[in-house]
C-alpha cells in the first residue's frame, strides 16, 4: 500500500497545494514529541526536494526548539475529500526568523501574516504515500481568522512581548532560537 519516492512529483505537488491543512511532527532527543496542525495559506513547494512553511505566533514554539536539537521533520497531508490519500514528507529542516538573511525573500512567498515568527525550510529526502482509507470525509468551510485578528490587535510590540514570554523556550525548557 505505501509507496516511497525520492522527491515530490508534479502530481504530488498538485495534491499538496490543494490541501487546506497539514500536520508537522518534530522531536528533540529528549522530551515530548510534537505534532501540530497548520492551516492558512502557509506552505510552498519550492522544488521537488524543498518546501517552506510560514509559522505564526502560537502558545508554544516546539518545532523551532526541536530543530535546534535534532533537525528532522515530517509533514503529513491527508485528503479529507474525494480520493483518499496520505502523503508524508520526511527530511531535514531549519528555522528562519525575522531578521535572518533569508527572511525577506522567503516571507515574500506568502500573504502577510501578522505575528509571523518562523519560516521553516524542509529539505525532503523521502516522500511516502499511503491509502488513507481510514481517514474520514470532511467538508472544508473556511480558514479561521482568529490568529490574524489576535496578532493585529496586539500589534508588533505586543506580539514581540508575547513571544518573549511564551515562545523563547519549549515546554521541555529547550531554547527555540527566537531572537531576544
Amino acid at each position: 500500500m505505501a509507496k516511497q519516492f525520492s522527491e515530490i512529483s508534479d502530481r504530488q505537488r498538485t495534491f499538496i497545494e490543494g490541501q487546506q491543512m497539514f500536520f508537522v511532527g518534530t522531536a528533540a532527543r529528549d522530551g515530548r514529541v510534537n505534532v501540530s496542525p497548520k492551516g492558512l495559506d502557509s506552505l510552498r513547494v519550492l522544488s521537488p526536494t524543498r518546501v517552506v512553511w510560514l509559522n505564526g505566533t502560537g502558545s508554544g514554539n516546539e518545532t523551532a526548539a526541536h530543530l535546534l536539537d535534532v533537525p528532522r521533520m515530517t509533514i503529513l497531508f491527508c485528503s479529507f475529500v474525494r480520493e483518499p490519500l496520505i502523503l508524508r514528507l520526511y527530511g531535514t529542516a531549519r528555522a528562519i526568523h525575522p531578521g535572518d538573511a533569508e527572511w525577506v525573500d522567503l516571507a515574500a512567498l506568502f500573504p502577510p501574516l501578522p505575528g509571523a515568527r518562523n519560516i521553516f525550510v524542509l529539505d525532503v529526502d523521502l516522500v511516502q504515500t499511503s491509502c488513507g482509507y481510514g481517514v474520514p470525509l470532511y467538508e472544508y468551510v473556511d480558514q479561521r481568522e482568529l490568529m490574524n485578528s489576535w496578532a493585529t490587535k496586539k500589534g508588533e510590540d505586543g506580539v514581540r512581548e508575547y513571544q518573549h514570554e511564551h515562545n523563547l523556550l519549549s515546554i521541555d525548557g529547550l531554547p527555540t532560537g527566537l531572537p531576544e
